[in-house]
């Protein structure tokens, strides 16, 4: 093969990969736009996973404590001697519950409050329960109203037992002896201050349940 017709084969071969090339280029690109829209679609259309903070048997527990604490307020057996709809109620003063557990939005007082904050709620929440849970051990008569003390304990065991006190209990039995007047005076306001308080917990842990919290 003379110098000429080699040159003359090599250019054609030349020619023929710069034509490869020109045709292959937009088609790799359009490949790759494609497969790109796809796996953006993809990931657009999957769904966000969020875990709720307050799982919906939780919801359940709180309402069942506050069914009972209302319940155990028209024992009249354990308020002998007393008209406990008269007397004042004792509302635990050393949280702030019903200021931070108010969703978002919320007016109260003349303001308006703009956010939420999940964990400052859960543990107010849970030193309401764990400082009403020992005033109602200490009370002789509620062991003739176990209901209540067992719904109070379900909602702390399953709920927030990783916020309790470690030196708290809830494995005792209230006191069993007689009760003096006194005792029972301050049962009856410190279950008519509670009934207040589980009304409030009840609405906070059903609003982050419901995850409104978040949007």
């Amino acid at each position: 093969m003379t110098e000429q017709s080699q040159t003359e084969s090599e250019s054609t071969t030349t020619d023929k990969m710069h034509l490869f090339k020109l045709c292959f280029a937009p088609v790799a690109l359009l490949l790759l736009l494609m497969l790109s829209s796809s796996v953006w679609h993809v990931s657009e259309s999957l769904p966000v996973k969020s875990k709720k903070p307050v799982s919906e048997s939780c919801v359940v527990y709180a309402r069942m404590l506050l069914e009972n604490v209302t319940q155990a307020l028209t024992q009249t057996k354990l308020f002998t001697g007393i008209n406990c709809t008269e007397q004042n109620m004792e509302l635990n003063l050393n949280t702030n519950t019903p200021h931070v557990c108010a969703p978002k939005e919320a007016t109260c007082l003349g303001n308006t409050k703009l956010d939420f904050n999940q964990e400052s709620c859960l543990s107010n929440i849970s030193r309401d329960l764990s400082h009403y849970y020992i005033l109602f051990m200490a009370q002789p008569d509620l062991i003739h109203v176990p209901t209540f003390i067992h719904s109070l304990r379900e909602l702390m065991e399953n709920c927030f037992v990783e916020t309790l006190p470690s030196d708290l209990t809830l494995n005792e039995d209230p006191v069993s002896r007689a009760s003096t007047y006194n005792e029972r005076l301050s049962l009856c306001k410190t279950l008519r201050g509670f009934q207040v308080r589980a009304i409030t917990i009840s609405r906070a842990i059903s609003y982050m349940s419901s995850g409104e919290h978040t949007k």
